[in-house]
C-alpha cells in the first residue's frame, strides 16, 4: 500500500523529468501544463513552465537578431566597398586619393571576415533544426577548392588520406567547419610547408584530422586557441591575419553536431586538429 501511495503521489514528478529530459532548444514550445489541485508539485511544474516561457523569448530574440543582423551590418560595408571600388577606378582621382581608398578598402575587408565570423559563429552555436546524411569526403574535397594553397607566394602542400565516412548534419555548416581548420592549417604555416588531412571511421564516430607544419606552439596555449579572438601569442588587436575566430566556429560546428574538437602541439611545429562527430 505505502507502495502504489508514493507511486501515485510521485508521478507527476516522472511527467516533469519526462518533459525536462526532452526538450531542447526547437522544442521550447512545449509545456508541462500540469493539472491538479495547487501543492508542491504543482508550484513546481509552473515554475518550470514559466522558466520555458522565458527562455523561448530569449531564443526567439536571438534567432530575429542574428537576421537583422546579416542585414543590417552587412549593407553599410558593402556599399562602402561599392565607394571606394568606384573611385579606385576615377580616372581623375589623385594617386594620393586612391592610397588612401586602398587603405580604407583594406580595412573595410577586415570589417566584412569580422563580422562574418561572428555572425557565422552566432548561428553554429544553435541547436540544428535539420540533418542529413553527409558524405565527408565530399564536404573536405569541396573545401579543398576554396582554399588558396599559395598564400603570400608560400606554396604549401596538401596530403589527403580521405576514408568512407558519413555523418548526419548540416553540410553548409560542416563545409564551413573543414574550411576554417584547412585555411588555419595554411594560413599559419611556414614556407614550403605541409598540410594533412586524415579522415576516419570507427565504431566510436568519424574523426577528421588536419594537421600543419608551422611555428611552435606551446602546449599550455592550445587550449586557448578555441576562445574568441585569441590567437597565438595571447594577441587580441592585430586583425591583418583574420579575426580569431576560425577554431571558436569549428568548436562551435563540432558541438552542435553532438561532437567535440581537440588540438595536440607538434613537436617539431604546428598543430593537429581532430574533430569528432557521431554517425
Amino acid at each position: 500500500m505505502g507502495y502504489l501511495v508514493a507511486d501515485r503521489a510521485l508521478r507527476p514528478l516522472d511527467r516533469v523529468t519526462e518533459t525536462a529530459q526532452r526538450l531542447s532548444e526547437s522544442t521550447l514550445h512545449e509545456r508541462i501544463a500540469l493539472r491538479g489541485p495547487q501543492d508542491e508539485i504543482k508550484r513546481l511544474a509552473d515554475t518550470f513552465d514559466a522558466m520555458l516561457d522565458r527562455l523561448h523569448r530569449v531564443f526567439d530574440a536571438q534567432r530575429r537578431f542574428i537576421a537583422n543582423a546579416s542585414h543590417e551590418l552587412r549593407t553599410p560595408l558593402a556599399v562602402n566597398r561599392t565607394v571606394l571600388e568606384v573611385s579606385l577606378e576615377e580616372p581623375a582621382a589623385s594617386e594620393d586619393l586612391k592610397a588612401l581608398a586602398r587603405a580604407l578598402l583594406g580595412t573595410n575587408a577586415r570589417y566584412e571576415r569580422l563580422i562574418e565570423g561572428l555572425l557565422m559563429l552566432a548561428q553554429s552555436e544553435q541547436e540544428l533544426t535539420a540533418r542529413k546524411p553527409v558524405d565527408l569526403r565530399h564536404i573536405v574535397r569541396m573545401a579543398m577548392e576554396q582554399i588558396d594553397l599559395q598564400p603570400r607566394r608560400r606554396k604549401v602542400v596538401v596530403h589527403e588520406d580521405l576514408c568512407p565516412a558519413v555523418v548526419h548534419g548540416d553540410p553548409l555548416f560542416l563545409e564551413r567547419c573543414l574550411v576554417n581548420l584547412l585555411e588555419n592549417a595554411i594560413k599559419y604555416n611556414v614556407r614550403d610547408g605541409e598540410v594533412w588531412v586524415r579522415l576516419r571511421e570507427d565504431e566510436a564516430g568519424v574523426s577528421v584530422t588536419v594537421e600543419n607544419t608551422g611555428p611552435l606552439v606551446p602546449p599550455y596555449e592550445v587550449d586557448d586557441l578555441f576562445e574568441p579572438f585569441r590567437r597565438l601569442g595571447g594577441d587580441r588587436v592585430r586583425s591583418a591575419r583574420g579575426a580569431g575566430l576560425g577554431l571558436s566556429i569549428v568548436r562551435a560546428i563540432a558541438v552542435a553536431h553532438g561532437g567535440g574538437v581537440e588540438a595536440l602541439a607538434r613537436p617539431e611545429g604546428g598543430l593537429a586538429v581532430t574533430v569528432r562527430l557521431p554517425r
